[in-house]
């Protein structure tokens, strides 16, 4: 139980916590999206970020202008938003990175959510 947290941050990485991603946002203009279904995101989701489902990632063509381009990828817990970080490195896309903890993690930080 005590080396399932480092195993599962070798999966679905890289991580940045809240801190480091709101200086992604304000630094290098990254897109911040969310992967969880249209429910949860009406429910609250970081502030401008674009919902783009799990489930439709893979069909959902251009994610970014520039496959370079700085994309922080989130769900509640980080387990979905895992997933959406390899699906998007399979599609070219360099600069991905997985908030760690989610939501839960952002909110946790106060930083701001909107509806």
């Amino acid at each position: 139980m005590l080396l399932w947290p480092l195993v599962r941050r070798g999966t679905g990485g890289p991580w940045v916590s809240a801190a480091q991603a709101t200086q992604l946002i304000n630094r290098e203009d990254a897109q911040v999206l969310d992967v969880r279904d249209p429910g949860e995101y009406g429910a609250g989701h970081i502030l401008g970020a674009k919902n783009l489902p799990l489930a439709r990632l893979a069909s959902a063509g251009e994610v970014a202008k520039k496959k370079d381009a700085a994309l922080i990828v989130y769900c509640d817990t980080g387990d979905r938003s895992g997933k959406a970080v390899a699906a998007l490195k399979k599609q070219g896309y360099s600069k991905v990175a997985n908030l760690s903890g989610g939501l839960s993690a952002w909110k946790q930080a106060g930083l701001p959510v909107e509806r």
